[in-house]
């Protein structure tokens, strides 16, 4: 048996198993599951699927919101020693017809013939049928008979397959092994000093996405961490819920993207009775967004002080789903860090020259300024390589490329699986960065960096230079690359705004236009104002850069004019 299955069983059998478990349900109807009652109803789960046919190795699509019902299902398809993937949920202006073919797709691609829905889309059953799709609803698996013992699994076999953020129409999934999963799990538990007599954790990020199902999922109900767990629903319909949640139920680990914290500061922001809530209990408020918005952050700690958050909270991490979650953090109490560095030698020298705490340009845009991440978790390496293959030292900017026990052994796609290590076992992250004495800073992602008259410019120094325009929403604001690799090539700002659309959208494009070409010093050739909701993003609510360029063409090409 994997070390995996094995830790989730001795944590349902142990004192602490029955003892802590997961809240769910808030803030209408919260009902609470010990672990061991969980692992009771996935061993129902999971005889359900192996009378159901269910193969060792075999691969099922989870279609479900309620975290309830995700628990124990996910567990069950481990159990039954199946592998997990969560697939894209419609959202009301889905094309049903749309979603099932690429839903159809996705099944042929990870080689599964069977969906497991549940609440809210148990309605979407008849249009699985429809393109012949197998489903079972999962209440009705809590029904079977338990499974005895749990079907043998070895550290390759694969426990999870995640799907990327890409287009839904060529998906693409990371495979994540039962080797994979416990040694990122593990890494991630000792690094941030988890303690299950001590921590709850407190989450809303959606269970098909890394983030929520690795690490606010498997990592409490693996090692038996009290967790009240939402859904972005809940949040979205009331950010100052989360907040809530932590004070109630004294919440000592949290974890959101910039635009959450961003949102949830505001609110709290707003607020004038400082008894309204007790934050003092938080100890880890992890963020992981590439990149980290120092802005947003400092929205949240700023105004959570008031209510006793303390800002060394604040949880700067990196992670990718290719390294399971998590390759690094930044260390327990430090809080948000930040590495100013010289525009001219980055974006001309690929080097990361420091700018002095005293010197005054710190706090203007002249500078330019990343979070720096901390170490590699136990069990992983990273190093910077230069286009041409070179390793590169300290301080060099280069492509950053990780190895290890947590690393992916490949993806699957609709042309079959394809290898993501070399010979030495290292993957390219396809993010660029630099090390600071074995500490990790990201600057962008390859393919987003804009190249113009021989500089990179950085799509975050544009982003953050336009958020900071009054009007403009927080955290949707993007740069985008056109007429990439080619001697056209320029850049486009695409931004939210209420004012869009109005007699003001004029001025809030001038200010937006100098804001930014004060900042990187080269004029974008377009400013496109959209109304909020507008902008392409992923599953965890991050902008996609290539989407919006895409899908905007013609409106940029408009807006120059």
């Amino acid at each position: 048996m994997s070390r995996f299955v094995d830790q989730l069983i001795a944590t349902a059998q142990s004192d602490g198993g029955s003892k802590r478990g997961m809240t769910t349900g808030e803030p209408h109807d919260p009902a609470r599951a010990t672990w061991a009652e969980v692992h009771d109803q996935a061993r129902r789960a999971a005889g359900g699927l192996t009378t159901d046919g269910l193969r060792p190795g075999g691969s099922v699509g989870v279609l479900a919101a309620a975290p309830a019902l995700i628990a124990p299902t996910v567990q069950g398809v481990w159990l039954a020693g199946g592998s997990v993937t969560m697939l894209h949920q419609p959202t009301p202006r889905t094309d049903l017809g749309e979603w099932a073919s690429d839903t159809l797709t996705v099944l042929r691609m990870i080689g599964s013939d069977l969906v497991l829905l549940g609440d809210p889309f148990d309605q979407l059953a008849p249009g699985l049928e429809e393109n012949g799709i197998r489903y079972r609803l999962i209440n009705e698996l809590f029904d079977a008979e338990p499974l005895s013992e749990p079907v043998a699994s070895g550290e390759d076999d694969l426990a999870l397959l995640q799907l990327t953020s890409g287009s839904t129409a060529e998906p693409k999934a990371v495979k994540i092994t039962h080797r994979n999963l416990f040694s990122n799990l593990s890494a991630m538990a000792e690094r941030a000093g988890l303690d299950a007599d001590a921590d709850t954790m407190v989450s809303w990020l959606p269970l098909f996405h890394d983030m929520g199902m690795v690490g606010f999922l498997t990592v409490p109900m693996t090692f038996g961490i009290e967790l009240v767990k939402v859904t972005p629903v809940e949040f979205l319909g009331g950010p100052l819920l989360w907040p809530d949640l932590i004070s109630r139920y004294r919440g000592t680990v949290t974890a959101a993207p910039n635009f959450a914290y961003a949102i949830a500061g505001k609110r709290l922001s707003r607020v004038d009775d400082d008894a309204s809530y007790d934050l003092s209990s938080l100890r880890l408020a992890l963020n992981g967004a590439e990149p980290i918005d120092p802005g947003a952050a400092r929205t949240f700690t700023d105004a959570g002080a008031k209510f006793g958050l303390d800002p060394g909270t604040m949880f700067p991490a990196y992670g990718l789903a290719e390294a399971t979650l998590a390759v690094s953090f930044a260390p327990l109490g430090a809080g948000l860090e930040l590495d100013v560095v010289e525009p001219e030698a980055l974006e001309a020298h690929d080097r990361a020259v420091p700018v002095a705490d005293d010197d005054p340009r710190c706090d203007t845009d002249t500078v330019r300024s990343f979070a720096v991440l901390g170490r590699p978790l136990p069990g992983l390496e990273a190093r910077i390589v230069a286009e041409d293959g070179a390793v590169l030292g300290d301080r060099e900017v280069g492509e950053i490329q990780l190895r290890g026990e947590a690393v992916t052994p490949g993806y699957l796609t609709v042309d079959g699986p394809l290898d993501t290590q070399d010979a030495e076992g290292w993957f390219a992250s396809g993010d660029i960065g630099y090390l600071v004495d074995g500490k990790i800073v990201i600057c962008g992602r390859r393919k987003d960096v804009i190249i113009m008259g021989g500089r990179n410019i950085y799509p975050t120094d544009v982003e953050r230079a336009a958020q900071a325009v009054p009007g403009v929403r927080a955290g949707n604001a993007i740069a985008v690359r056109i007429d990439a690799g080619t001697r056209r090539e320029r850049y486009a700002v695409v931004l939210e705004s209420k004012v869009a659309g109005t007699d003001e959208e004029r001025a809030l494009v001038k200010e937006v236009t100098a804001r930014v070409t004060d900042a990187v010093g080269v004029r974008p050739f377009s400013v496109l104002v959209l109304s909020p909701g507008s902008l392409p993003k992923t599953p965890s609510g991050k902008v996609k850069r290539a989407a919006t360029a895409s899908t905007y063409a013609d409106e940029i090409d408009k807006a120059s004019a």
